[in-house]
């Protein structure tokens, strides 16, 4: 799928997209977490495919949601539950690459999507700096200076600075008021 969405060229791109959001969505609604990995991963790369035309029926609606209940992912297994949501960040962070920018798409900036979008943020946020106090902590006792990656965290900082930097003066109060809820 991803060879295929790699294939095309800027023509004839808006003729498969629908088809790929559907088998992304299908993916998406899979029960098996690492199916729903790879569709955002392949998302997260059809994200960063510059499109000639706007498309101006595309919903991203679903998208929105999956992603935001994937970056809150309660999966007993650590190593699962990172992964999963790092993936949700992504596209929670892919999705807003795509719509931010274009004004005739879907308005990424309604409070439906900001009230989603945004917890998701902060809910992995706080949960890196809180698993970075865990792990000083267990490093101070244990003397060891390993450094660990923390995914999640980074992106969502990253998508957070994203958002603030493309926020003009008429979206603030979309973007402020999850923050404050």
């Amino acid at each position: 799928m991803d060879q295929l969405l790699q294939a095309c060229h800027s023509q004839t791109l808006n003729l498969f997209v629908e088809s790929y959001l559907k088998m992304v969505q299908k993916l998406l609604e899979s029960v098996d977490p690492n199916l729903q990995i790879l569709a955002t991963q392949s998302f997260v790369k059809f994200s960063n495919i510059e499109e000639d035309t706007p498309s101006y029926h595309r919903r991203y609606d679903f998208l929105v949601s999956k992603f935001a209940s994937m970056a809150h992912s309660n999966t007993t297994d650590d190593e699962l539950r990172n992964a999963i949501r790092a993936s949700g960040v992504s596209g929670l962070k892919s999705v807003v690459r795509k719509t931010v920018s274009d004004d005739l798409v879907e308005n990424i900036w309604d409070p439906n999507h900001m009230e989603k979008i945004i917890p998701s943020l902060l809910f992995n946020m706080e949960q890196g700096r809180q698993s970075l106090l865990v792990r000083d902590e267990n490093d101070a006792v244990a003397g060891n200076q390993e450094e660990e990656v923390v995914d999640a965290p980074r992106i969502a900082e990253t998508c957070l600075r994203d958002l603030v930097n493309k926020a003009t003066f008429g979206h603030v109060r979309s973007f402020v008021r999850p923050v404050l809820k």
